[in-house]
């Protein structure tokens, strides 16, 4: 998987079609519908989707499709907008499972850090923060 910089959005085109309960919304660059209830809520699902479609894509190493790269056909009434997303962020805000990672750490470390209460895991979490900026 290419390479992408952290706490970037990436735009992508959107096509909303008005209907007789709100909006249905293509996304051409993944050839994925969803809908909303009204303009703001057809964007927050638009998001939403891209969102999860793209944190999908990344866990199965699978490249992101690149924005505008698809052509697609719209309607005379229909609306083309573009919607932003933040993968890291969208991931840090939708997926927050915790998994068990096994370290290895020098035994006068343990003794100390125990001895001060230290959450080994909330250490972990806030160096690995640190390092990776966000």
């Amino acid at each position: 998987m290419g390479e992408r910089r952290l706490n970037v959005s990436t735009v992508y085109p959107v096509i909303l079609t008005k209907v007789d309960t709100g909006y249905l919304v293509y996304i051409p660059d993944f050839d994925i519908d969803t809908e909303g209830k009204d303009l703001a809520n057809a964007i927050y699902m638009a998001r939403d989707a891209i969102g999860l479609m793209g944190i999908e894509m990344e866990d199965s190493n699978e490249e992101l499709p690149i924005p505008f790269a698809k052509t697609y056909d719209k309607a005379e009434n229909d609306i083309v907008t573009f919607v932003d997303v933040d993968f890291l962020e969208y991931r840090k805000k939708h997926d927050s499972r915790m998994v068990r990672k096994n370290c290895t750490i020098p035994y006068y470390l343990n003794v100390e850090a125990e001895k001060r209460g230290i959450n080994f895991s909330r250490v972990l979490q806030e160096a690995l923060q640190e390092k990776i900026g966000c």
